[in-house]
């Protein structure tokens, strides 16, 4: 019963943007398979109620369908798209995004024995799971607040926790509370993630990233490739290529130019990894961009 009420909640309340009224919270309805996009994940959970969707990171592929939930623990370069839609039958989902200190304060709250140990070593930065009642339930009720604008302000933090706590105690819940710890190993590599998003036009010594994040060398590169599911110089390469895609849909006629502002410094590596990435070249992708066929979210809910 649970999934079949957050289809009606989540049908009635989808909007074109995904935005609803209550911060955080996105619904996706779709209604057609579209062309794999990249973005990044962002920290978010994200359950399908019907349909179902796919997330590529690095050569791993996840796929989530109804009744199922995906949790994304660090902001992370990911490839998505919608599958298993129809107008008679869209895909429809739920996503919330998680906030590390709303986490952190229940883990403080947490009575002795309320939760498992957390292991030492960070997990893959995504992460799929059956949804169980309890969490549906939870999620139908912060949605029921969209028809509630009364109750919303008073209530959404009181539903939100309890989503929270389903998560943390679930699953998949060594992995969320993580998120919360601030010495936690995902937190070391949150810090290197940060760092190379804020810097990625930048050459980097891997060696100094690790320092920056408190780890050996050798733990770090297991650790990265752990959670991110690519090395180092890889994911910077994915920040990249991004970055150069949103700036092309502005500036389609300056391929080199282009290339150049996010640290390529060849034109023709640009655009063979371009192309890699993306499946055309940059003249041609921003030919279609100009069309109006990209670039769009990665399908995070």
């Amino acid at each position: 019963m649970s999934l079949d009420e957050l289809r009606d909640v989540l049908d009635s309340h989808a909007r074109p943007d995904l935005s609803t009224a209550i911060d955080g919270v996105r619904i996706c309805k779709t209604d057609h398979a579209v062309a794999p996009e990249s973005a990044m994940s962002g920290t978010v959970l994200a359950v399908i109620a019907r349909g179902g969707k796919r997330l590529a990171l690095g050569e791993h592929v996840y796929d989530y369908r109804a009744g199922q939930y995906l949790v994304a623990s660090v902001d992370l370069p990911v490839t998505g798209h919608v599958i298993d839609a129809t107008p008679g039958h869209p895909t429809l989902g739920f996503g919330m995004t998680l906030e590390p200190a709303a986490i952190a304060e229940l883990l403080l709250q947490a009575g002795p024995g309320d939760l498992p140990r957390s292991p030492g070593t960070p997990r893959p930065g995504i992460a799929v799971s059956d949804a169980p009642d309890e969490l549906l339930d939870a999620i139908v009720r912060l949605l029921r607040l969209l028809d509630r604008p009364r109750d919303r302000k008073t209530l959404t933090p009181l539903f939100k926790r309890e989503i929270l706590w389903r998560l943390m105690t679930g699953e998949q819940g060594d992995v969320v509370r993580q998120l919360g710890l601030a010495d936690s190993s995902l937190n070391h590599i949150t810090r290197a993630v940060q760092w190379i998003r804020e810097n990625y036009t930048r050459p980097f010594r891997v060696e100094d990233v690790a320092q920056l994040s408190g780890m050996s060398v050798s733990a770090f590169h297991r650790n990265f490739q752990t959670v991110t599911g690519m090395t180092p110089i890889q994911f910077q390469k994915h920040i990249r290529l991004q970055a150069a895609r949103l700036l092309l849909a502005n500036r389609p006629n300056d391929i080199t130019g282009v290339g150049h502002r996010v640290g390529y410094d060849s034109p023709s590596q640009f655009s063979r990894e371009y192309r890699r990435q993306f499946g055309a070249p940059p003249s041609l992708d921003a030919e279609r961009m100009r069309g109006g066929f990209g670039p769009a979210a990665a399908a995070l809910p």
